[in-house]
């Protein structure tokens, strides 16, 4: 009688919580201020010395940038941006987004995540594909918040075209604190969904234009973490519908 053969074992994995790092562009804000607070000590400033503290502390947090797990799929668009889910409208696309190898002249559903300055400002890609297109524009500093902003603060824009055509814009807006915005890749990188592709300093909001016929997976109200919550899946129009409690 043959003998018989033990089962395959499963896989298992374990994963453990680590501490964020900080990203390099927020080290030198926090090595300064950190420096501050240790000539504060040592002149026993102490009221000064604690306040700077609490703010070397702080500039740590704002760039803190963890390690993220993207879902992977052909059609999923994962949110570019951690923060609240406070606008999803049918609107056209800016003006820098449009044109024959852009998005077209058309209504598309947009989805604007607000970031305030105690969220992740790390911005990720919600496909993958290639950078078809960055575009800076100058502007105002209103509040994030505001549907106008996408009009009227300053802005950049990013294009992605994935491997079956399909265009993803998203755009990073400038908020009452923001004073900076940075991009990571340039025009014909290639990116996976999920990679870091800028960020904001202190504050803003990051808008990204589903393609026709895709209907958003999140709600107002809901919070996205950037890299991981899936907005939407090209060409789906789940239909959702919630309520806040």
């Amino acid at each position: 009688m043959p003998a018989l053969e033990k089962p395959d074992s499963p896989i298992t994995t374990t994963v453990k919580w680590r501490f964020p790092s900080v990203h390099p562009e927020g080290r030198k804000f926090a090595v300064g201020a950190g420096a501050l607070t240790l000539v504060a000590f040592l002149l026993h400033w102490e009221f000064l010395a604690v306040v700077l503290a609490a703010l070397t502390l702080w500039i740590a947090a704002f760039f803190r940038d963890p390690v993220r797990t993207t879902p992977r799929g052909d059609k999923l668009i994962v949110a570019p941006a951690d923060g609240l889910i406070t606008l999803i409208a049918k609107v056209p696309p800016p003006p820098e987004l449009r044109g024959p190898d852009g998005l077209e002249d058309s209504e598309y559903t947009r989805v604007s995540i607000f970031m305030s300055v105690f969220d992740v400002h790390i911005n990720r890609a919600p496909i993958s594909g290639r950078v078809k297109r960055v575009a800076y524009v100058p502007g105002k500093f209103l509040n994030a918040d505001l549907d106008k902003a996408s009009e009227d603060n300053e802005r950049q824009h990013l294009l992605i075209e994935s491997a079956d055509g399909a265009r993803i814009g998203c755009t990073q807006i400038a908020g009452l604190v923001a004073r900076r915005i940075l991009a990571f890749v340039r025009e014909g990188d290639v990116v996976e969904a999920g990679q870091r592709f800028g960020l904001i300093r202190f504050g803003s909001r990051v808008d990204v234009y589903l393609p026709q016929g895709t209907g958003p997976r999140v709600l107002l109200g809901q919070r996205s973490i950037a890299g991981e919550t899936v907005i939407g899946e090209i060409g789906v129009d789940p239909g959702l519908t919630g309520s806040s409690q």
